[in-house]
């Protein structure tokens, strides 16, 4: 089965520009391919990574990948879907971000070898790039009245109020694909769903420069499907927080149980993109038990992202946690605080345990009875927790699947 027919098989191919032209491109040559990132973060969770999920299978087909960090893009901010502008990162923050992602990135490409993926960043190649030149290059093929029709900036002007400054972000990606197409012969930008309208003003900038120099650059746009819940919501966090990949930033029980959370409806498509399970075999086990089936889908993807020891760990710690009448705490995930005082408040300890994202939340769970300790319901939200009992250790329980041992360190 050739690359274009597996992207079908496992319904990752969304759009494209030219279909009849991208399947000739997969499936007969060996060509280079782009996808971007805006370093807006110093690592990535989980929704980030999954246009890397299928670069992986381009760069195991033989074909070349480059990441491309948006070291320049990023001082503006993708407006697509946003109601307000994005706050502008100094040039520090950006180069600290970037470092942090291209480690995320190593687990789903190979940098080294006989065919390794490249990183690049676009502040290269936008230093010293003159405004007016630039305007007069690129600038002069967007018309501004099919700019604003666009979906991407439809929240921006219908909510904030679009900036000229940020409409120079479709301008600087279409040049993105142009220079790449010119430097490193890249004729694929692949990106999520979301990036359709950035992705088709690349390729119809290139078509422009075609008609005005009379060159025959191919430039070929592709997205995949985006992956969301039934709320609409991307995936990538969970009611505690994001799925992180660097692994400083998350346990490996909380990872795994972030996947097992997926909702019943992304399950298929989690597995599409993270294992090579066939896609026959993933429907069955779907269709036959679909608790087993997230059960293997934790498992599969926190072996992927973190290693088998991780995997079997958590897998282990959640049959342990959920399985016995009575929590062992030995078994449970843990945190360790420093606590400066003979005594803490339990709304502030459960907030700096990051047990809950708020003190409402914790509120409202006490009066739902959705929170013990030691077994015991709580009730009052006012309590204090001495420190000395903290030494040994209290389980919290949250909800029914939800478990967290909190020590002082």
């Amino acid at each position: 089965m050739g690359l274009y027919e597996t992207l079908k098989d496992r319904n990752l191919l969304y759009q494209t520009t030219n279909e009849e032209l991208l399947k000739k491109l997969l499936n007969e040559e060996k060509i280079t391919v782009y996808c971007g990132t805006d370093p807006s973060m110093d690592s990535l969770h989980i929704g980030h990574c999954i246009p890397c999920t299928i670069l992986r299978r381009f760069q195991q087909a033989g074909h070349r990948v480059i990441i491309l960090l948006g070291g320049a893009t990023a001082a503006i901010g993708d407006p697509t879907g946003k109601s307000d502008m994005r706050p502008m990162l100094s040039k520090e923050q950006l180069a600290h971000n970037v470092e942090g992602i291209k480690k995320a990135y190593s687990t789903f490409l190979n940098f080294e070898g006989d065919n390794p993926a490249i990183i690049v960043n676009n502040a290269d190649w936008f230093k010293g790039y003159d405004y007016v030149d630039f305007m007069r290059d690129i600038g002069v093929h967007f018309p501004v009245n099919k700019m604003i029709t666009n979906e991407i900036y439809a929240k921006r002007i219908e909510e904030g109020g679009l900036t000229f400054f940020e409409m120079g972000y479709m301008l600087m990606q279409a040049y993105d694909f142009l220079y790449l197409n010119k430097t490193y012969d890249c004729k694929l930008q692949w990106g999520g769903a979301d990036q359709w309208g950035n992705i088709v003003a690349g390729c119809e900038l290139g078509r422009k420069m075609n008609f005005l120099d009379n060159k025959n650059r191919i430039m070929v746009g592709a997205t995949n499907p985006l992956l969301l819940t039934p709320e609409g919501k991307k995936m990538g966090k969970t009611e505690k927080g994001a799925i992180w990949m660097d692994k400083s930033k998350i346990s490996a029980y909380d990872f795994y149980q972030g996947i097992y959370q997926t909702p019943d409806a992304c399950v298929e498509m989690m597995f599409a993109l993270f294992t090579d399970i066939p896609m026959n075999e993933i429907r069955d086990m779907i269709k036959t038990d679909i608790v087993n089936s997230k059960k293997r889908l934790a498992y599969e993807i926190t072996k992927f992202v973190r290693g088998e020891s991780d995997a079997m760990e958590a897998s282990k710690m959640s049959e342990n946690l959920f399985s016995q009448s009575s929590v062992n705490k030995d078994n449970a995930p843990t945190v360790e605080l420093n606590i400066n005082t003979n005594s803490i408040g339990l709304l502030d300890l459960l907030l700096e345990a990051k047990f809950v994202s708020s003190k409402g939340e914790a509120r409202r769970l006490i009066e739902q009875n959705g929170l013990s300790m030691d077994g015991e319901i709580i009730k009052d939200a006012q309590i204090q927790i001495e420190k000395e009992k903290l030494k040994t250790g209290i389980l919290f329980k949250k909800g029914k699947k939800n478990f967290l041992l909190i020590k002082t360190k």
